[in-house]
C-alpha cells in the first residue's frame, strides 16, 4: 500500500514538473522592456524627432510615461499602443504597414521599378540613336592646318 503511494505521488510530481518549467520558460521568455527599448521607435511628437536624440519638455514627458508603464510591466507593443492612444499615430517612428501608412513603403519601390522599366526601354534606343555602343567620343569638326599649328603652339609652351 506504502508502495503504491509512493509511486503514485512520484508519478503526480513527474507529470507536475513539465508544467512548472514551461511557466518558467514563459516567464523568462518574455524579456522586460526598457526605455531605451522603446525611445528609439517612437518619436516626439513636440520636435519631430525620434525620442532618444529629442531633448524638449515634451521628450522628457513622454520618457516619463513610458518609464510608468515599464514598471507597470507592459511589454514593448503595449507600450506602443499606450502612446498611440495617449499622443496619436505620430508618436510612431514608422508608419503602419496597412491602409495609407502602406503607401510609405510602396511608393519608393514602385518609383524604382518604374525608372528601371524606363532604362531598360530607353536606353538601348538612345544608344541606336547614337550611332552604336563604341562612339562614346564626340570627334567635331576636323582641324585646319592654321588651327592645328597655333595648338601644337599652345601645347608645346605648357610642356615641361
Amino acid at each position: 500500500m506504502i508502495r503504491k503511494l509512493a509511486t503514485l505521488l512520484a508519478a503526480l510530481l513527474l507529470a507536475a514538473l513539465p508544467i512548472a518549467t514551461t511557466a518558467a520558460t514563459a516567464t523568462a521568455a518574455t524579456p522586460k522592456t526598457s526605455v531605451t527599448d522603446v525611445e528609439d521607435e517612437v518619436m516626439c511628437v513636440a520636435c519631430g524627432v525620434p525620442l532618444d536624440i529629442a531633448e524638449s519638455p515634451q521628450a522628457a514627458q513622454e520618457r516619463s510615461y513610458i518609464r510608468q508603464l515599464v514598471a507597470q510591466g507592459k511589454t514593448k507593443q503595449e507600450i506602443k499602443d499606450e502612446l498611440v492612444a495617449q499622443y496619436g499615430d505620430r508618436v510612431l517612428a514608422l508608419p503602419k504597414d496597412k491602409g495609407f501608412g502602406a503607401a510609405a513603403y510602396l511608393v519608393p519601390i514602385a518609383i524604382v521599378v518604374i525608372a528601371l522599366a524606363a532604362g531598360l526601354y530607353f536606353v538601348p534606343k538612345w544608344r541606336k540613336k547614337r550611332g552604336g555602343a563604341g562612339d562614346d567620343l564626340d570627334q567635331g569638326p576636323a582641324l585646319t592646318d592654321a588651327d592645328a599649328r597655333r595648338l601644337e603652339e599652345d601645347l608645346a609652351r605648357y610642356e615641361v
